[in-house]
């Protein structure tokens, strides 16, 4: 998560919002939760279609 963290510039409970709230995708693997790269583009792509639809 600390990677995410980084990546996003988000920090860790604004992150888990994000994934209980199903706009960012996670798996759990025994107690960790881990964010794919491709996840990590598909979210942001999201959010660069959001950005685009308020400014329209």
């Amino acid at each position: 998560m600390p990677e995410v963290m980084t990546l996003l510039s988000m920090s860790r409970s604004v992150i888990y919002e994000q994934i209980r709230a199903g706009r960012l995708r996670s798996v759990t693997q025994g107690r960790a939760r881990l964010v794919s790269a491709a996840a990590i583009a598909d979210y942001v792509t999201l959010l660069e279609n959001e950005t685009m639809r308020s400014n329209a």
